[in-house]
């Protein structure tokens, strides 16, 4: 599957983006401001949804292959990361505002005959593996090995990730499927102190996420940002066909 010339030009802009930031020393204001001078476009002021955190929304229409763009995407993201620390994980959350989504996000990117997933083989070299929330809390071939050989991508609904009910909650409580990444060295402040350091969440927060935004118009709610947040993501994608003003 090949891209189709609208979508070449949207991550021909990425990489453009990427390199200003690296240019930039991530300086997300210069970066951005740099950015739109270079296209003719002055006064541009970067609006800090989360902070510390570059964050892309791409326009994309109905039916305009969204998903076909993050998957391009994403290997454009951390081959820029890797300019500064290469070791890094490939760790992706993903999250789609339903559970209609969900499906088909997961069985697109898990069908090692779909399209979509014969790219990301193309692009990482075969080193794939997608999970869903109920794999990672399992431990279900995911652990602190498995991250640092592979791209690694969780599919997500954003309401599984609020504490809302029993199930919901899993990933706020200890667990001990995720004792490996305990081991990890963890920088200070990154972990949240009010849930055990082997709580999918703070398992989550130490991988420091690429998170790619499907629908982004519907996390735009305090509660959505403060959710991105609490995902210590270091890079958001977000892709929509109707942007908000943020």
């Amino acid at each position: 599957m090949e891209l189709k010339d609208y979508q070449a030009d949207v991550l021909n802009d990425l990489n453009t983006y990427l390199q200003t930031l690296l240019e930039c020393k991530g300086h997300l204001n210069k970066t951005f401001g740099t950015y739109w001078q270079n296209k003719g476009v002055l006064n541009q002021v970067y609006k800090y949804n989360v902070q510390a955190v570059p964050h892309v929304c791409v326009k994309v229409p109905t039916a305009g292959g969204k998903t076909f763009i993050a998957v391009n995407a994403l290997e454009r993201i951390f081959t820029a990361f890797a300019e500064y620390n290469p070791s890094r994980p490939k760790f992706v959350v993903w999250l789609v505002p339903s559970l209609t989504i969900l499906d088909q996000t997961v069985k697109s990117l898990a069908d090692i005959d779909h399209p979509y997933r014969q790219r990301l083989n193309e692009l990482f070299n075969g080193r794939v593996q997608i999970y869903q929330k109920a794999d990672v809390l399992q431990g279900a071939g995911f652990n602190a090995d498995t991250v640092l050989e592979q791209l690694s991508v969780v599919v997500m609904s954003f309401d599984s990730l609020k504490a809302t009910n029993k199930e919901n909650r899993k990933a706020y409580q200890e667990n001990g499927y995720l004792a490996s990444f305990l081991n990890a060295p963890i920088v200070d402040d990154v972990l949240l102190p009010e849930y055990d350091q082997s709580a999918l969440i703070n398992v989550i927060r130490t991988l420091n996420p690429v998170v790619v935004v499907d629908e982004s118009h519907n996390a735009e709610s305090s509660l959505s940002v403060d959710m991105l947040r609490n995902l210590n993501p270091s890079f958001i994608f977000d892709l929509t066909a109707t942007p908000r003003d943020n």
